[in-house]
């Protein structure tokens, strides 16, 4: 059953008569986006510490924005989560994410790192992946002045964020020279191919619709030949073998149920710990809006907390 709350957003939505996303450019849905987000996110919390800077890409300089938790942390050393936003590679950025950034750090009492990472159509497939390995990269790099334990180093997002994590843990093992503890992985894309079932069954009426992914999709990949590409769709990755841990979690109601599954099996086959949990009654994208979904707050708590067991802050 879909939760009630969750429902009466997407009634309210319906009712309101907003253009959905795939009917806007990528400019227009970029303001929408951010503009929207306020309706349906908590208050965000005070931090410790905000922090603005920029890691070394490979076409400039990254935005990226810290967060180090309240708490009686002063002068040690904390684990950290490298944290890419979700909006289908098209949309999104550090202020769309910053809410979540702040719960997940407070609640983990981990140091959050949000990744503004290039974005299409303007920047195709693979600029997204460049940017949040390089990311990753400068931030285990520069753990010292961040103040944050290179050898506690996890990466994490929600769906186009998810898909991101996924792929900078593999990049990450195939180097080997970036230590990565922990993946966080938040109803994530992994097969561009979109042909999961759940496509059919969730691909409308739930927020996220088929025609808005293939519109994000068509933003990102110019080739259709790349949907193939593990850094695409890492669940066609044919060796997951020696990844870190996981926690995979799925909604019920999205479109990318399946392939959330399917990941975790595939990554628990090569020997990963991992652990699948799926909000049954939720929608995707619900984790980000806890003051309309109550369950949304409870997502936050079990991530936060699979986060500090994994990575002892």
């Amino acid at each position: 059953m879909l939760d009630p709350q969750a429902r009466a957003l997407l009634d309210l939505i319906e009712a309101s008569g907003l253009p959905a996303i795939h009917t806007l450019d990528a400019s227009e849905a970029r303001h929408v986006y951010r503009e929207r987000r306020t309706y349906s996110q908590p208050e965000p919390p005070a931090v410790a510490e905000v922090r603005e800077l920029a890691a070394d890409g490979p076409a400039g300089a990254i935005p990226l924005r810290l967060f180090r938790p309240q708490g009686p942390q002063a002068g040690h050393r904390l684990p950290a989560l490298v944290y890419y936003h979700g909006g289908g590679w098209t949309i999104g950025d550090l202020d769309t994410h910053d809410t979540l950034c702040r719960q997940l750090a407070n609640a983990s009492r981990c140091t959050v790192i949000s990744v503004d990472y290039r974005m299409g159509p303007e920047h195709r497939f693979p600029a997204a992946v460049d940017d949040c390995v390089a990311a990753t990269r400068w931030v285990h790099a520069h753990a010292g002045e961040l103040g944050i334990d290179a050898t506690r180093l996890a990466v994490g997002g929600d769906s186009a964020g998810g898909n991101l994590a996924a792929v900078v843990a593999i990049a990450a093992r195939d180097t080997g020279d970036l230590p990565i503890a922990f993946q966080l992985l938040i109803y994530p894309a992994t097969d561009m191919r979109r042909i999961a079932a759940s496509h059919e069954t969730n691909g409308k009426g739930y927020l996220l619709e088929r025609t808005t992914i293939d519109w994000f999709h068509d933003h990102y990949i110019a080739d259709p030949a790349q949907d193939l590409d593990w850094r695409a769709s890492p669940l066609l990755r044919e060796d997951l073998a020696g990844l870190p841990p996981a926690l995979v979690l799925t909604a019920g109601y999205d479109p990318l149920r399946d392939e959330g599954l399917q990941y975790s099996a595939r990554l628990a086959d090569a020997g990963a710990r991992v652990s699948h949990v799926c909000f049954e009654r939720q929608i995707h994208g619900f984790i980000t809006m806890g003051r309309v979904i109550d369950e949304a707050n409870t997502a936050v708590s079990f991530c936060a907390a699979a986060l500090q067991r994994a990575l002892g802050g």
